[in-house]
């Protein structure tokens, strides 16, 4: 069950996060990170990894992507 609540944040994470890939919308990112730090939380929880991995790679690519609009120095 924690796996599919994990899930489910990481798709939220994901559609916000498709938003801040709009030019001067980067700094939604720091407002998708953290979801995807509770969502990756939710699904160490649980005991399948599927939720916890989606969250865990998200979290990567939009720290990638702040780091590069210079949001993360």
């Amino acid at each position: 069950m924690l796996n599919i609540v994990s899930v489910l944040i990481g798709l939220v994470t994901l559609a916000l996060g498709l938003v801040a890939f709009f030019p001067l919308l980067g700094w939604m990112n720091w407002l998708v990170i953290p979801i995807g730090i509770v969502g990756a939380a939710v699904g160490a929880l649980s005991s399948s990894n599927g939720g916890r991995n989606l969250n865990l790679v998200l979290i990567v690519i939009f720290a990638l992507r702040l780091s590069l609009g210079g949001g993360i120095i």
